[in-house]
């Protein structure tokens, strides 16, 4: 099949023929349909994600229709529409088995976040080689086989160019909104950073009733769109501006929850200092490792909050079911949130894009 490989780090992907192998135990083979490129993609390109070592095939963000199952699969058959979520629960740790499932820190998941099956290979391969697929999907490529644990059943009505993009960006968006501040009816939203998770923390807001959602970012046209999903404030900054001074030009005694969504630690400084007294920062975005967050004890004394947030804290049988029905009923707008389509020989585009910072998500159609 033909895949995106990551041969080396900061270098453009090899659009390249490798071997795909039959799908084992609990395994299954997914034709890809569609497969969004997020920024942790390029972070994996440029040396900077713990989990992607190359030779590696990129994409998380993937859906397709089930080409084959392997033994002991029986909840997916040939032809049903699926998407890859982020991980897949083992089902048998002590936290799974206590209901626990987003803390699942089992060997099989670690294994899958570096693209591994819970016996430590990998389907894909060139020339007798192995490769791994990025966090055990690898979906810019034509081809996925994926622990039946990591898929998710969609209704075949939903197009697959949308759905896929509830493998990380929307459902890590809608998750940090609704699992981890659990923002409730009537109050104020702060979200730093309008890209395609972003977004998501937007319309996640507005579904969960939020009754004023400021949207900041330095480019305007993030802006505007933001407007469109949700955002009822949208405030334009320039790089360096100190946002705490803006954002209470607005709310003076500062908002219930704020989410840096830029993955930048001084950021993440200035969406606590943003919040009221009593409110709660959400650290969405990814800083590079080895950086650190700096907060005045005395502001955090004051009974302030400052989580952290991976994947939206999402249980993939849950949340991408219930992202879905909100697409489907119209309280969840996808189609804003893809700005272009690309066949895969121009995947690199999609990083080049990304590195400008001037689109959503760009969907790749192998």
């Amino acid at each position: 099949m033909r895949a995106a490989v990551m041969y080396e780090t900061h270098q453009p992907l090899v659009v390249d023929e490798i071997d795909v192998a039959s799908p084992r135990n609990d395994e299954v083979l997914v034709r890809i349909a569609a497969s969004g490129v997020c920024r942790s993609d390029l972070h994996a390109l440029d040396g900077e994600s713990p989990v992607a070592q190359p030779p590696m095939v990129l994409g998380h963000e993937g859906a397709g229709l089930v080409e084959e199952v392997g033994p002991g699969v029986t909840d997916l058959a040939k032809g049903d529409a699926v998407v890859i979520a982020l991980y897949g629960p083992c089902g048998t740790c002590n936290e799974c088995r206590a209901g626990d499932i987003t803390n699942c820190w089992s060997e099989t998941r670690t294994r899958n976040m570096v693209g591994r099956m819970p016996d430590g290979t990998t389907r894909l391969s060139k020339d007798g080689r192995a490769i791994a697929p990025m966090c055990g999907s690898g979906s810019l490529a034509e081809y996925a086989v994926v622990r039946e644990a990591q898929l998710v059943k969609i209704d075949p009505d939903i197009p697959l160019d949308l759905a896929c993009l509830a493998g990380c960006g929307v459902t890590t968006g809608i998750g940090a909104a609704l699992n981890i501040a659990r923002v409730r009816p009537g109050s104020c939203a702060l979200v730093i950073g309008c890209g395609g998770v972003g977004l998501n923390v937007i319309q996640g807001s507005a579904i969960a009733g939020a009754a004023r959602i400021i949207a900041c970012d330095t480019q305007r046209s993030k802006l505007d769109l933001a407007s469109d999903l949700g955002a009822t404030d949208c405030l334009w900054v320039e790089p360096g501006e100190q946002i705490p001074e803006r954002v209470k030009a607005l709310v003076p005694a500062g908002v219930d929850y704020a989410f840096e969504v830029v993955g930048h630690t001084p950021l993440v400084t200035q969406a606590f200092e943003s919040t009221r007294t009593g409110g709660t920062t959400v650290m969405v975005g990814a800083p590079a490792p080895g950086t650190t967050v700096t907060i005045d004890s005395r502001v955090l004394f004051s009974d302030r909050k400052l989580l952290g947030c991976m994947g939206g804290g999402n249980i993939p049988a849950r949340d991408i079911p219930r992202i879905m029905r909100h697409y489907q009923q119209g309280t969840l707008d996808l189609a804003k949130l893809v700005e272009t389509r690309i066949p895969l020989d121009d995947v690199n585009d999609a990083f080049d894009a990304l590195r400008v910072g001037d689109t959503v998500r760009t969907v790749v159609q192998p």
